[in-house]
């Protein structure tokens, strides 16, 4: 039977999902989400909103995105298509591990997704033309509730496996990280 195993990462919360597909000779079958495995987890707020986003260009960058509380979300983000980087950067206030990021390559090939809680931006680049992603939001997306941080910002110090050869106008205006610059509480 298909299922999904969950790995820890370096950062609370945050885990690695591994698809365990069922294969025979005519394809596959994958699971991508179970709400019995994601409530053993400590995930049981239902799915809110599913999201399938494109990204052309090998290099290109989307994020870092968040929503502030009292409409934060947990994301549960798959690669169907190509292959990316895909980062989460730990905003929660008091967490041993504020401001530093985890990254995690995902793609169809390897099964992987990531599960980004409550108090995590989330951003990735894309390593292959022509990536397609499924994202499982808890919360719907509210405008007045979105936030982000640069991309670029040297203060979270991200690694980005590629040059970065497109970033939209948006993301590229997300503020750099202040002294002042408290997370969000959960």
């Amino acid at each position: 039977m298909a299922r999904l195993d969950f790995l820890d990462t370096p950062l609370a919360g945050l885990m690695i999902i591994q698809r365990k597909p069922i294969e025979d000779t005519r394809g596959f079958l994958s699971r991508l989400y179970s709400a019995e495995e994601f409530t053993n987890v400590g995930i049981s707020k239902p799915i809110c909103q599913v999201n399938h986003t494109l990204t052309l260009l090998k290099g290109a960058v989307r994020g870092l995105h968040y929503q502030k509380p009292p409409y934060s979300e947990t994301k549960m983000v798959n690669c169907l298509k190509g292959e990316i980087f895909d980062i989460a950067v730990d905003l929660r206030q008091g967490s041993s591990t504020f401001l530093q990021w985890y990254g995690e390559k995902l793609s169809a090939q390897n099964n992987r997704g990531l599960l980004i809680p409550e108090g995590f931006a989330h951003g990735f680049q894309a390593l292959s033309e022509n990536c397609e992603l499924i994202y499982f939001h808890t919360a719907p997306y509210v405008h007045e509730a979105e936030a982000g941080l640069n991309v670029m910002d040297p203060a979270l110090g991200i690694n980005w496996p590629l040059t970065i050869t497109e970033v939209s106008d948006r993301d590229r205006s997300h503020p750099m990280v202040s002294p002042k610059f408290q997370g969000v509480s959960s």
